[in-house]
């Protein structure tokens, strides 16, 4: 896979999230030893502090003293980043999407570590060796918005029309999870790898450009400068919260049902990471009865652990989005494996 560039260090710095001030530690590292670092794909924290993992980072913090410190980006750029930093490892844990997860895994930047009720998750959400585990479940999707379009597009067809010329944008295959998603269910819905990047090559000529962070397409869609992106559920249902032009919804191919895939964010501790048993008890947390009852009604998205049933109004506006959508199982070894190859053939199927 290309090396992603670091970003800009203002960039950086801007992505952090510092919970009280930081000292400096022994052993080659700056972060202080009651604090725990943290480098996630976006769509977890708030736009207002009102996300799955404000609350779940201040009340860890205020039930174990270690503050958390909180680094975001694309999770094809989080693996790079922490690819880059593996002789000085400067995060303890790391929370992507798949199949940049099992990337993670392939690449030794995981850890052994089955976190306190992790016996509870599906084994189809977490790593049979025990080096990464769903902590929130979710899906692929697209947003539209509601108040430009009306009525929600249903088919991949309908985005070759005019009316999406320059309003359309789906966010890097190889950068961020949800735009490697974009690749993964094209390839299933149109039969494969070929069809796929034809029905891409085509798409490109309504597509915006390329973007590193699908976080940042669903604010673009509800202001009207697009008309269609693409996301997932958990992170897009959030956001809807106060973006009320967001819509989401599903394609297919024209006389075809809906698809989508589980995409769950999944965290694993870093090989050598700094603070390593601070990392197991931010996990440990992550995969608590509390911290996981907690994930429809603040997060907007699906408990990890299979014995938390939410009931919650999230939880039913949830079930009611993915009513009728057909759900299919990639095969993340295949995908992991080819990803690369997969990458290169769309940059040069679509020219980026």
């Amino acid at each position: 896979m290309p090396t992603i560039p670091a970003k800009p260090l203002a960039a950086v710095l801007g992505g952090l999230l510092l919970a009280g001030s930081l000292t400096a530690c022994g052993g080659g590292s700056t972060a202080a030893a009651d604090t725990v670092t943290v480098y996630s794909a976006d769509g977890l924290k708030g736009e207002n502090g009102d996300g799955w993992y404000d609350r779940v980072f201040k009340d860890f913090e205020k039930q174990t003293g270690i503050k958390v410190k909180y680094v975001e980006g694309g999770s094809g750029e989080m693996v790079q980043r922490a690819l880059r930093e593996r002789t000085n490892p400067q995060a303890d844990v790391l929370v992507t999407l798949p199949p940049f997860i099992q990337q993670a895994d392939s690449k030794g930047l995981l850890a052994k570590y089955a976190p306190q009720g992790s016996v509870e998750v599906a084994d189809a959400d977490k790593a049979a060796d025990g080096t990464w585990t769903a902590v929130v479940n979710n899906y692929f999707g697209f947003v539209y918005n509601r108040k430009e379009l009306k009525k929600a597009p249903t088919t991949w067809e309908e985005l070759l029309e005019g009316t999406y010329r320059n309003k359309l944008q789906y966010s890097t295959p190889g950068v961020a999870g949800d735009g490697t998603a974009v690749l993964v269910k094209a390839m299933n819905d149109f039969g494969g790898k070929e069809a796929a990047l034809a029905y891409l090559k085509r798409l490109q000529a309504n597509n915006v450009g390329p973007s590193a962070s699908t976080g940042k397409l669903a604010p673009k869609v509800d202001k009207g400068e697009l008309l269609v992106a693409n996301g997932d559920v958990q992170m897009n249902y959030a956001q809807s919260r106060t973006m009320p032009n967001l819509g989401i919804w599903f394609p297919a191919r024209r006389g075809g049902r809906p698809t989508t895939f589980a995409l769950p964010y999944a965290a694993g501790l870093v090989t050598k990471a700094p603070h390593s048993e601070n990392g197991r008890k931010l996990l440990d947390y992550m995969l608590s009865r509390t911290a996981q009852e907690q994930v429809s009604a603040i997060g907007g998205g699906f408990a990890a652990r299979k014995d938390v049933g939410a009931k919650d109004a999230n939880a039913a506006a949830l079930t009611k989005i993915m009513d009728g959508v057909q759900v299919f199982r990639p095969d993340w070894n295949d995908i992991d494996k080819n990803l690369q190859t997969y990458v290169e053939d769309w940059k040069s199927a679509t020219n980026s």
